[in-house]
């Protein structure tokens, strides 16, 4: 039964440009809110990208994806899928980071994710940059590794960074094998591109057994044929989905600090989410969006209907689970 607590506020009552924006106008709650323990999805930010190698940008994205997201409906109108109506969603605020340190700040995430996971809350991140994922998931891997779906133009598999920084964006998913916290045989990354310094990245998913579906094969199988082959290899166990906005083609979403040429645009950007609809995604993230590179706002509009797409594949399960007991 729909609790009406947990709906967003219409723009039939109020209009969108209007009131204090949350996550697609969500409630906002703290854990000592009476009703937090009922949210089955938590949609929370972490403004931080201390882990950008270059142009950084994207610790403002969250407060851009809020704001963008109040153009969002209650209903996809292409599957019919009314999530607010299937699980307890709520705008969960930011995690405070610490801007001058990266352990810190990763200690500062994790925590923050412990106690969602501890209160049986699904997490939908906005990031922030790729090395967010890292910490998120040192908490929902604690007891035992994720399969992943990766969207991305890059793998986020190096070692490190001029030659001694483990933490960057470039490194988050290396450390998380390294750590035991993805199994890397269930982890699939697609639309990988773009120059590069070297195959080490590649060299590494191969040795562990990672696939890669570069950009190249996904424009010649097509959507369909690829996710049929995303979805078999994470199969049924619990999985984590992970989204950089630059997996999407600089031409749809320029708002980013590593933009990559000839990617997919915008529709099919939102194909491959719905291609996910039955798998078991016990947290997602949209990172890498930079409002300093998005005069126009089209990127953080792509990132937050993305966002509702992620929404939508994750609610059923969100809510079969249910809250955590009392």
């Amino acid at each position: 039964m729909t609790d009406p607590f947990f709906q967003p506020v219409s723009g039939m009552d109020l209009p969108r440009f209007a009131g204090i924006p949350s996550f697609m106008r969500l409630p906002v709650l703290t854990p000592d809110h009476p009703r937090y323990r009922d949210v089955q999805i938590g949609l929370v930010g972490v403004p931080w990208d201390s882990g950008t190698t270059n142009r950084p940008g994207p610790r403002h994205g969250p407060r851009q994806l809020r704001d963008a997201s109040t153009m969002i409906r209650a209903e996809n109108g292409a599957t019919g899928m009314r999530p607010f109506e299937l699980a307890n969603c709520a705008d969960l605020g930011d995690v405070g980071p610490n801007p001058a340190d990266i352990p810190d700040s990763m200690a500062r995430i994790t925590a923050f994710y412990r106690d969602l996971r501890a209160n049986g809350i699904t997490p939908l991140t906005a990031g922030g940059d790729h090395l967010t994922s890292l910490p998120v998931l040192r908490a929902l891997a604690a007891d035992a590794p994720l399969g992943m779906v990766h969207f991305d133009s890059h793998t986020d598999l190096y070692h490190s960074y001029f030659g001694g920084m483990m933490y960057t964006h470039g490194t988050p998913f290396r450390r998380a094998v390294e750590e035991g916290l993805l199994d890397p045989e269930r982890v699939v990354q697609i639309g990988i591109r773009g120059t590069n310094y070297d195959s080490e990245d590649s060299d590494f998913a191969k040795s562990v057994g990672i696939r890669i579906i570069r950009i190249e094969e996904f424009f010649v199988r097509g959507v369909n044929d690829v996710m049929a082959e995303a979805r078999a290899i994470v199969g049924t166990a619990p999985t984590y989905l992970s989204y950089d906005i630059d997996f999407v083609d600089p031409t749809f979403a320029p708002g980013t600090g590593t933009p990559e040429v000839g990617g997919p645009d915008s529709y099919q950007a939102l194909q491959v989410l719905r291609a996910l609809d039955g798998l078991n995604i016990v947290g997602a993230d949209l990172v890498e969006v930079s409002p300093p590179f998005d005069t126009s706002g089209s990127t953080a509009f792509l990132g937050a209907s993305l966002m509702f797409e992620m929404l939508c594949v994750m609610a059923p399960g969100a809510a079969a689970r249910g809250p955590a007991p009392s």
